[in-house]
């Protein structure tokens, strides 16, 4: 009768039992994990684009080895059970939003990827976590409630926000090399980052993520953060910020004025004194657009920004690594307004490179952009300074600088001006011309002066021999010169000569 009695009171499960299923349920839920990679959904895999695509990321090594639990890494210690939830499929909508958040406090330890044989099994399900979270946000249906805000931001800095090591290929800048051809620093934790990076972008531009709310916790503090990590060397984590920047741009207008006053910021200190950073193209991109989208008239504040910043930025040794860029931003203000054209030119003059023949045709073929947008008025303003620049650059010896200024008259919105202008313009490079029809080393060269010469001679043969006079009289006054200054040299040995056993002061009447 005990034993019956016994037999009726529950029995309380054993600890290890309790422990058994619980692994049992782990290792389901891990293998579950595990395949969500191959069942995401479609959009997951449209937006995450190959060759980089964090869907087609393999862990083979996760089985080899067991994780170190009592390894601290960045501060965040690895919690002794590390395991993955239960995927969003598997509970109730009422509890989505409540796993969406354990999921996020999940993802904030950190890992050192420099090792990659720690940790494995753990960083596995931490990518897998973060690619669920991915899809979440992505088929969100309701908005984003403050405490989820504010977790996703401290999860994303946690993980994206870190100091960069500077690497000996940084130096290089500074002597003016060509790093176009040297292979980019890969950061080893990227795959881990880019599913972080791939969030935060998709969070951002959700619509369930209200801006008036979320910019509490995307703050001015959050975007220095994230504009510091523009120095990254890996161009694939610049590419990222660079879309994420332009999309806090456009969702939160409250920082716009903020976000640009920090971009000139990091700019001067580039121009004016380390001239070495990594993601100046990625910030003139980005700036492209934003010039773009200028509303007309211009603000002051707006021209300001292209005296102060975007000129000075032709300074640099290094032009050749944002020139594209910035030469789409120069364009884009003067076709926005005209008037500016003389400013550009005049700037361009100010900062035209003496030795560096390279930086020359760089700044020749901005010029052409320059001006197939500049208006006869702006044009006349500052002709005088810009064709006595293309004079030298038609006589220099680089032939690549000689004949990419003689290029300019194959436009033909440039070569209307200069005919408009042919009384102003002939006088100053006819002297160019002549020189280089007479004994330039490049035949290339040669051929194209004398079809230059051509041009101006059928358009006004009076004025084209009023300057050929012109010019061998200043010749005939160039060699008299010459002449009394040898013959001034040849009295002054002589004087010397009779004179060397006296003190006396020599004087030349």
């Amino acid at each position: 009768m005990i034993k019956q009695i016994l037999g009726k009171i529950p029995r309380k499960h054993s600890k290890s039992a309790g422990d058994s299923s619980h692994s049992a349920n782990s290792v389901t839920t891990s293998k579950r994990s595990e395949g969500g990679g191959k069942r995401l959904s479609s959009s997951v895999d449209e937006a995450i684009s190959a060759p980089y695509s964090v869907l087609n990321i393999r862990n083979n090594a996760e089985d080899k080895l067991l994780r170190d639990k009592n390894s601290r890494l960045n501060g965040n210690q690895v919690p002794a059970s590390y395991e993955a939830l239960p995927s969003f499929r598997d509970v109730p909508n009422s509890e989505k939003q409540q796993l969406f958040i354990r999921k996020v406090k999940m993802c904030c330890v950190a890992f050192d990827f420099t090792d990659p044989t720690k940790n494995v099994k753990e960083k596995e399900i931490k990518r897998q976590t973060l690619l669920e979270l991915v899809e979440y946000v992505t088929s969100a249906n309701g908005k984003f409630s403050e405490t989820v805000m504010q977790e996703v931001v401290k999860m994303v800095s946690l993980n994206i926000f870190r100091e960069f090591t500077p690497q000996p290929r940084e130096n290089k800048l500074l002597d003016g090399l060509d790093l176009e051809d040297e292979e980019p620093a890969m950061d080893p934790a990227w795959p881990h980052l880019q599913v972080v990076y791939e969030f935060l972008l998709r969070f951002i531009t959700s619509p369930e993520t209200d801006a008036k709310i979320a910019k509490r916790y995307i703050d001015h503090s959050f975007v220095l953060k994230l504009l510091d990590l523009f120095d990254s060397e890996d161009p694939r984590e610049r590419e990222y910020l660079k879309t994420i920047l332009h999309r806090i741009y456009g969702k939160f207008m409250v920082h716009r004025p903020f976000i640009r006053k920090a971009i000139n910021n990091i700019f001067y200190r580039f121009i004016f004194e380390t001239e070495r950073h990594n993601g100046i193209a990625e910030f003139l991109e980005v700036l492209g657009s934003i010039i773009n989208g200028f509303a007309l008239p211009l603000k002051e504040e707006h021209k300001l920004f292209l005296v102060r910043t975007l000129i000075p930025l032709h300074k640099p040794k290094c032009l050749a690594m944002y020139h594209q860029q910035l030469s789409y931003c120069i364009t884009q203000f003067v076709e926005k307004d005209c008037k500016l054209a003389d400013i550009v030119i005049r700037g361009l003059i100010k900062y035209w490179p003496v030795t560096n023949s390279s930086k020359e045709v760089l700044f020749l073929n901005e010029l052409e952009e320059v001006l197939e947008a500049t208006q006869a008025p702006e044009f006349q303003r500052c002709m005088v300074p810009l064709f006595q620049q293309i004079s030298r650059c038609l006589n220099s010896l680089h032939f690549q600088v000689a004949e990419r200024a003689l290029f300019l008259w194959n436009n033909d919105h440039i070569e209307n001006l200069i005919k408009q202008n042919r009384k102003v313009i002939l006088p100053i490079i006819f002297p160019a011309l002549e020189r280089n029809a007479r004994h330039h080393w490049n035949q290339a060269v040669h051929s194209l002066t004398l079809n230059v010469r051509k041009i101006f001679y059928d358009l006004d043969p009076d004025l084209f021999k009023a300057c050929q006079i012109k010019f061998q009289d200043d010749e005939s006054k160039e060699k008299e010169i010459k002449e009394k200054r040898e013959a001034t040299w040849r009295r002054l040995e002589e004087l010397a000569a009779r004179n060397a056993a006296s003190n006396e002061a020599i004087l030349v009447p």
